[in-house]
């Protein structure tokens, strides 16, 4: 069995982190998948998901490695390219990629005790994303 749905954000960018494992959990919840995957994939070339332990200092960590690792004040040559000024979103959303596949077991997502689903918007300016969520299995 195979089920999809989406989750609307509406971002700030600039590095800004959400929390969506209580959505995430809400559609395994919904689609009656016992054992199986979830894929939890964003849309764009720009955001990124992964799994952290959602507290604000971490949350302040990620943002200033992405910032020493990717600076976002330096010359890319995409940006020269498409004059968006955004290459190192674009960088930084590639470093990190767009998907995760968690495994779902008895109806529940096997994250650990401080593990979450977060979705990263790189980008230079607001957006609205689209993250899709199959959750495949039996």
């Amino acid at each position: 069995m195979l089920k999809t749905k989406h989750i609307t954000l509406n971002t700030k960018g600039r590095d800004q982190v959400i929390d969506i494992t209580g959505e995430v959990q809400e559609i395994v919840n919904q689609s009656k998948i016992d054992n199986g995957l979830a894929t939890v994939f964003v849309h764009g070339s720009t955001a990124s998901v992964t799994t952290i332990e959602y507290e604000p200092g971490l949350i302040k960590d990620i943002k200033n490695l992405d910032e020493k690792l990717i600076p976002s004040d330096a010359a890319y040559a995409h940006d020269a390219t498409w004059g968006d000024a955004n290459g190192y979103a674009h960088l930084r959303a590639a470093m990190i990629g767009p998907s995760l596949g968690i495994p779902v077991e008895k109806g529940a997502l096997t994250l650990g005790t401080w593990q979450q689903i977060i979705v990263i918007d790189h980008d230079n300016r607001p957006r609205e994303r689209e993250v899709i969520v199959q959750i495949m299995g039996e």
